[in-house]
C-alpha cells in the first residue's frame, strides 16, 4: 500500500500533462518520419520499428528523468504508432503525414478525455480526500445504500421510458405530418423545446406541476384542469415515483422535437419507387410503413435512440433545477455532484465510473453500427 501511495504521489500535475505529452508525440513523429524513409519490406524493418517506436521513447523518458505513469504512457503511445505503421503499407510518408495531422487532436484527447478517465477510475478507489485506497468500499456503499440503489434504479428507468417515448412520439408525428399542408410550420412547434435549455425547460414545467392548497387560486396549468375537473390538487413533484415520471416528461419533451427533425429528414431519403412498388402490390399503409419506411430509417433510429439514452443517462440539469434530488428523484450524476459537494470525492468518483459504464455499450452499439452501415454503402 505505501509503494502505491508512493506511485501516486509521482503523477503528473495537469499543468504538466500536456507538456510530457506534446515532447511525446514530437519526439515519435520524428521518429517514424525517419523510420519511413527506411525499406518497407521484410520482417528485420518490422523489428527495428518495434524496438525504434516502442524502445526510443521509453529511453528518452529515462534519461529525462520523468514519471513513472509517463513511461507506460510512451509505452503505449509508442505501441500504438506502431501498430498504425505496421498497417500503412500503402506508401512512403502515409504514417507521417497522418501524425502531422492527427497529433493536436491526440494531444486534446489525452489530455481532455484519457488523462481525466484515469484519475477518476483511481479516484473512486480512494478515500474522500485521495490519501488512502479503499478498494471497492466506495461501490460497496453505493449499492447498499437504499439512497444509493434508488439512484441508480432511477437512472436507468430514465434510459427506459425517455428515448423510447421521445422516439417513438417523433416518429409518428414525423410520419403523419411528412407532405402536409402547414409542415413547416408544425415542425417548427414541435422542434421549439430544443432551443430551450435544459435548466429553461424545468423551470418552464416546475410552474406547470405547481400545486397550491384546493381552497387557493391554482398557478399551475396541470393543478387547474384538475381543479376545473372536480379533482384535488397533486404534488406532482413530491409524490414518488410519480415525480421521477414528471421529471422524465421534460426530457422527453424537449427531447421529441430532435427525433422528429431526424426522422423526418430519414422518410424522406426512402426511395419513392420502393412505396410505390408496394402500393401496386396491394400493401396496405401500415406494411407500407413496417415493411419499406422503417428498414430504409434504420440507422437513424438508432442514431436517435442512442443520443437520447446518453442523453438520459448523464442528465443533470433537470433534476437538479426542479427537486435537486429529493423525494427519491436523484440520478447519478445529480448524485456525482451533491457528492462532490459533501466533499465526498472517492464516492462521487464511482458514480463518475459507474455512469461511464453505463454509458460505454450504448457508445460501442452505435459505433458498430455506423462501421456496419459504412460496410454496406
Amino acid at each position: 500500500m505505501t509503494t502505491f501511495l508512493h506511485w501516486l504521489s509521482t503523477l503528473p500535475s495537469l499543468a504538466q500533462i500536456p507538456v510530457i505529452i506534446g515532447v511525446f508525440l514530437a519526439v515519435v513523429a520524428l521518429l517514424l518520419f525517419l523510420i519511413e524513409l527506411a525499406p518497407r519490406g521484410g520482417r528485420k524493418y518490422t523489428i527495428i520499428r518495434a524496438i525504434a517506436c516502442v524502445a526510443f521513447p521509453l529511453g528518452m523518458v529515462a534519461i529525462l528523468d520523468s514519471y513513472t505513469w509517463a513511461i507506460v504512457a510512451a509505452g503505449f503511445l509508442g505501441l500504438l504508432l506502431f501498430w498504425l505503421d505496421y498497417r500503412s503499407r500503402h506508401g512512403a510518408g502515409y504514417l507521417f503525414a497522418l501524425i502531422g495531422f492527427l497529433s493536436p487532436a491526440l494531444l486534446l484527447l489525452v489530455a481532455g478525455l484519457v488523462i481525466p478517465t484515469i484519475q477518476t477510475t483511481i479516484q473512486s478507489f480512494m478515500n474522500s480526500r485521495g490519501t488512502e485506497f479503499v478498494g471497492m468500499e466506495n461501490f460497496i456503499w453505493i449499492f447498499t445504500q437504499p439512497a444509493g440503489v434508488r439512484t441508480v434504479l432511477n437512472t436507468v428507468l430514465w434510459v427506459l421510458i425517455a428515448p423510447a417515448v421521445s422516439t417513438i412520439a417523433g416518429l409518428a408525428y414525423a410520419v403523419f405530418i411528412d407532405k402536409s399542408r402547414g409542415e413547416k410550420f408544425f415542425k417548427i412547434m414541435v422542434f421549439m423545446p430544443m432551443a430551450i435549455s435544459f435548466v429553461g425547460a424545468s423551470i418552464i414545467w416546475r410552474f406547470v406541476y405547481t400545486a397550491r392548497p384546493a381552497d387557493g387560486e391554482q398557478i399551475g396549468l396541470l393543478n387547474q384542469l384538475l381543479v376545473w375537473l372536480g379533482g384535488e390538487p397533486v404534488q406532482f413533484l413530491q409524490e414518488s415515483p410519480l415525480n421521477t415520471l414528471a421529471l422524465i416528461l421534460v426530457l422527453i419533451w424537449v427531447q421529441t422535437g430532435f427525433a422528429m427533425v431526424i426522422l423526418s429528414a430519414a422518410i424522406k431519403g426512402v426511395p419513392v419507387e420502393q412505396l410505390e412498388a408496394a402500393e401496386l402490390d396491394g400493401a396496405s399503409p401500415w406494411q407500407r410503413f413496417a415493411n419499406v419506411t422503417l428498414p430504409g430509417i434504420r440507422s437513424s433510429l438508432v442514431v436517435v435512440l442512442t443520443t437520447i439514452s446518453i442523453a438520459s443517462l448523464k442528465v443533470f440539469d433537470i433534476v437538479r433545477t426542479m427537486t435537486a434530488g429529493a423525494n427519491d428523484t436523484s440520478v447519478i450524476a445529480n448524485e456525482m455532484y451533491t457528492q462532490f459537494r459533501n466533499f465526498e470525492a472517492g464516492r462521487s468518483a464511482a458514480f463518475a465510473v459507474i455512469l461511464f459504464v453505463m454509458v460505454m455499450p450504448i457508445v460501442i452499439y452505435n459505433a458498430r453500427q455506423i462501421k456496419m452501415q459504412r460496410e454496406l454503402r
